[in-house]
């Protein structure tokens, strides 16, 4: 075998082995201009995830055009923009979503300028896009703590996917779907019963009180998701914040809350007592960099 042939193969074994990666991170990209839109290249743009004091830092280049990568998922961040000569900007309540790069154009004004009015706009990606990979869900921490959940299961949010029936997609067994946590597969091996480890014994793999956010991708044309159908199932744990802070979660039941008949039939129940107790105390603190 040639050596140019060994390595050409190694590129490939390489690349199958990276074909199950998930995104854990998001990344914030836009241009930043002055009040006529010409791109100022050199302009400070950082951020500040204000829950950990993590900061991140970039500098325009071309045009103006910055690209933040790497960030935190979720937020809400505090993006201060400076260049000499302007006024500097700062933006609050910055929020971003995993896997996902989310567009932010700046404006400055020159040091000494005033505005008469200060008008806040938006716009919607197209579905077409760059930066869309296919079809995706994404379950932000928002939705974990408002909607109601029976199981306490990841699957309780992923039924907000359209195409969903409970734990499959688009139809298909749900063996066949991939669930990552923080990157890591957490699929179950042995193919049986649930589709992620534990599922025989009916617990879950992870809980969500400890979950920051959810995407569901169905079909995506990325060549970093692969070895699935019906959905890939990517699942990121929350950071922590310079607080402590936590959960608590509890389940109780007795013999006094089983029926005793169904549609006026007596059914069997069984004699003494029957108590099932369950508690869940998550608390996390991590200190982050200062701000």
């Amino acid at each position: 075998m040639k050596l140019s042939t060994f390595y050409a193969l190694l590129l490939v074994v390489g690349a199958s082995l990276g074909l199950s990666a998930q995104a854990t991170t998001s990344a914030l990209a836009g241009r930043v201009a002055d009040s006529d839109g010409i791109g100022l290249i050199g302009a400070t743009v950082q951020a500040v995830h204000t829950p950990t004091g993590t900061v991140y830092g970039t500098s325009a280049q071309s045009d103006g055009y910055y690209t933040i990568p790497n960030m935190r998922i979720g937020g809400p961040y505090t993006i201060t923009t400076s260049y000499l000569g302007y006024t500097t900007s700062i933006t609050d309540g910055v929020f971003l979503k995993l896997g996902e790069k989310s567009n932010l154009d700046l404006a400055l004004l020159e040091d000494g300028e005033t505005l008469d009015e200060i008008v806040v706009s938006g716009r919607k990606n197209s579905v077409i896009n760059s930066d869309r990979t296919g079809a995706a869900t994404q379950i932000s921490s928002a939705d974990l703590e408002r909607l109601p959940s029976i199981s306490r299961s990841a699957s309780d949010f992923t039924r907000l996917t359209p195409s969903s029936d409970g734990n499959s997609f688009g139809g298909r067994n749900d063996q066949y779907n991939s669930f990552t946590l923080d990157g890591s597969i957490f699929n179950n091996p042995f193919g049986l019963d649930e589709a992620t480890a534990g599922g025989q014994a009916n617990a879950q793999p992870i809980s969500l009180d400890a979950i920051e956010q959810i995407q569901v991708s169905l079909a995506p044309y990325d060549v970093t998701q692969a070895g699935f159908t019906g959905a890939a199932v990517n699942a990121v744990t929350k950071s922590g914040t310079n607080e402590f802070s936590g959960t608590v979660y509890g389940f109780y039941r007795n013999e006094g809350l089983t029926g005793g008949k169904v549609a006026g039939d007596e059914i069997f129940q069984p004699r003494g007592a029957d108590h099932q107790r369950q508690a869940l105390l998550l608390c996390q603190l991590r200190v982050g960099a200062p701000g």
